[in-house]
């Protein structure tokens, strides 16, 4: 396929001009909220031990902790595949709220994607068996840049299919991470971003809304979410969307870490996406977690802190709510 070439003055310039919108009182506190439910709560270290992802989850099914009325339970939490069943048992043990966050997996040879792909089959089975609900995985940036495309859309297309299982239902959804920031250029990021649409196509997975999603980063690379990157990718799914019907995800992740930033994607999303209709033909289905997430840990409380401003008229201490 040819590939479509992107003007890189014009994304960087439409990009900025989604910052200058100005969003007031209730309107405001809306977008708040809708960031919260956006979020995957995310911890990646080495040093992760059962405990840390267990608070990770108690912070997933109650952000608020109780103290800011009507702020929602985060989308997911973010974890390695050794930590899937410990979160998974955390948050169905916390209730209907906990129940409602997804487990996400960040398989495949996290974050490099520099392993055999026998291994990283193997690593997304082992993830959705011990319970992920999602998987995020990452490309093979080096063979993409060495040109070898093909072998980059082969690899997505399995991943695809083991997360389709039967093709009944989805067994896990999956986003495809194409770390922008080594990805050197927006043509790059489109093509790769058309790349990964037409692979997880190819298994079917798109035909569920939402069951496929591409991302930007890992967060282990600098740059990692920028807003010219993120629009090309709303574009590159707008475009499936208008030749297909098919709602395919969208997750910036890496570098989003204040409430000013989460509002500022959310216009552009609003803006760039906000006409797609849902299955009844009311129009904003992507202003959903079901299609837009933050990768995310620093975000919550900067959130948090905003939305106890609008109730009170006064800041949080940053110690205030305790760290994801």
């Amino acid at each position: 396929m040819s590939r479509v070439t992107v003007d890189q003055v014009m994304a960087q310039q439409r990009a900025a001009s989604f910052t200058k919108r100005s969003i007031k009182a209730d309107t405001k506190r809306s977008g708040l909220l809708l960031a919260v439910s956006m979020i995957d709560l995310t911890t990646l270290e080495g040093k992760d031990t059962p405990e840390k992802v267990r608070g990770l989850c108690r912070k997933a099914a109650s952000p608020g902790e109780g103290r800011i009325e009507g702020v929602p339970p985060v989308a997911a939490v973010c974890v390695y595949p050794t930590m899937v069943a410990t979160a998974r048992q955390t948050l169905d043990r916390l209730g209907s709220a906990g129940r409602g966050v997804k487990v996400a997996a960040v398989a495949t040879g996290f974050p490099s994607g520099q392993y055999p792909l026998k291994v990283r089959l193997e690593d997304t089975r082992r993830a959705i068996e011990a319970g992920a609900d999602e998987i995020d995985m990452v490309i093979s940036r080096g063979s993409f840049l060495a040109g070898d495309e093909a072998l980059v859309g082969a690899e997505i297309e399995r991943i695809s299919e083991l997360c389709m299982g039967t093709g009944k239902g989805p067994l896990a959804h999956l986003k495809v991470i194409l770390e922008t920031g080594e990805l050197e250029t927006l043509d790059h990021v489109r093509a790769a971003s058309d790349l990964a649409i037409r692979a997880m196509r190819s298994s079917g997975l798109t035909r569920f809304p939402g069951a496929g999603f591409i991302k930007t980063s890992t967060g282990k690379v600098e740059p990692a979410a920028t807003m010219p990157v993120t629009l090309v990718m709303l574009e590159a799914i707008r475009e499936h969307y208008l030749a297909t019907g098919e709602l395919v995800g969208m997750k910036p992740a890496g570098g989003i870490r204040t409430a000013k930033q989460a509002l500022h994607y959310l216009v552009m999303l609003k803006e760039t996406l906000g006409t797609i209709p849902d299955a009844e033909g009311r129009p904003g289905v992507y202003m959903s977690p079901g299609l837009f997430r933050f990768g995310a840990s620093a975000l919550l409380n900067d959130l948090l802190r905003q939305l106890q401003w609008h109730r009170d008229g006064r800041y949080a201490a940053r110690y205030d709510f305790a760290e994801a």
